[in-house]
Parts: structure tokens; sequence; C-alpha cells
């Protein structure tokens, strides 16, 4: 049997922009989601939100989040107007932040640029300057300020043309399969944050471990 090398590995060498997904990546939001659909998924007699629909709401946008909660349902419509005006900031003391990610956009930032490309939508100012992450960011891009949301490469080549970066310029962190897909979309680095079984460029179990992989001095 013969053996066949895996495809080396993008260098880095080029990169100047690390662009981030929200969650999962700099923040665990599992507890403040399902906090969220349950209360939506209530207010309309439905639940209570199982852990297949909290995987598929992960990484979702929150339209995309109640077509499939909602799915059949005739108040479909009502639900998305709901989900649209609910009060985000109930929920914001469930969020916790991924351990060192704040420490590390600090190091980052006088020698890269540092973005952030989500689904997540109308709460994601709220987020950032809850878990203080307001300011470590030169650009966000939510699923509000796109028309076509992940795994549509938009969100990055928004961010790549704003900067005027070429792809291999960038590096696109994330821990789900829209990730990835995103990422081989618009022709960027992708580095997988806690998950493994993502055919990634790079994978990161700690925050920390990008200082030790792209050229410094940190």
């Amino acid at each position: 049997m013969v053996s066949v090398p895996a495809p080396p590995r993008p260098g880095l060498a080029a990169i100047r922009m690390i662009i981030y997904d929200c969650d999962g990546v700099l923040i665990d939001s599992r507890r403040a989601n399902a906090a969220f659909y349950h209360h939506i998924l209530k207010k309309f007699a439905l639940g209570p939100l199982t852990p297949g629909q909290l995987d598929f709401v992960q990484t979702s946008t929150a339209n995309e989040a109640i077509d499939f909660l909602f799915d059949g349902h005739p108040r479909r419509a009502e639900a998305q107007d709901y989900q649209r005006r609910v009060d985000n900031r109930p929920f914001l003391s469930l969020l916790r932040l991924e351990p060192h990610i704040r420490e590390v956009l600090t190091a980052l930032r006088p020698l890269y640029q540092t973005a952030v490309a989500t689904n997540r939508g109308k709460s994601l100012p709220l987020v950032l300057k809850e878990l203080g992450l307001e300011g470590l960011f030169d650009l966000t891009v939510s699923s509000y300020d796109v028309e076509k949301p992940k795994p549509h490469p938009e969100c990055l080549r928004k961010i790549l043309e704003h900067f005027q970066l070429e792809p291999e310029e960038a590096m696109y962190i994330g821990d789900a399969a829209v990730d990835l897909e995103v990422s081989r979309r618009a022709g960027v680095i992708f580095a997988a944050y806690k998950n493994k079984d993502l055919a990634a460029d790079y994978h990161l179990q700690d925050h920390r471990h990008l200082l030790e992989i792209l050229p410094g001095p940190f």
C-alpha cells in the first residue's frame, strides 16, 4: 500500500488579518442560546429545545433558527417578528469568554488586524461590550451586515475588501463545518478551534496556541 502524504499546510508569513467566528470561538454561548430559544418556544407553547436543535441554532442566523424550529408551524412569521424584537440582555449573564481570548487579542493587535465574521445578528455589539471585547476588533460583520450569511463567503469577502487584503493574507478561526466551508469558499486559511474533526489547515485547542504558530514576536 502506497502512503500518500498530506498536502502541506499553507504558510503564515503573509498573514496580516485574523478573523474570528463568535459563538464557540470567542464565547461559550450554548447556555445563553438555549435559554434564548427556549424562551421563544415557550412564548408559542412549544419546546423544550432538544440537543439537536441547539446544535443547529449555534451556527445559524436567528432567522434560520426560527425557520428551523417553527418549520410547518402556522405562527412561524409571528415567531420571526418576535425574535427580532426580543431583548437579548437578560441572556447575557449566561455567556462565558473562551479562555485566554482577551489576552491573545491584546497580544495580536500591534502586529495583526483583527475582525469578527459571524452569523450572530443584532446581539453582537451587546455581547462584545458585555464580555469586555469591545475595541479589540478593527471590524465586525454580523448576519445583519450581509445579504447572504455563512456559509456564503460574503462576510469574509467584505472584510478582505474593506482592508484591501488578498485571501492568503487572512486566517479565519471557527469551530464548525460551516466555518470550514466559508473559509474554503473565500480562499482564506482556516484554523479550527477545539474541533479536531474538521479538515482544517491548523488546529487550536487553546487560543494561546495561535501565538505559537504565527510569526511574532509576541
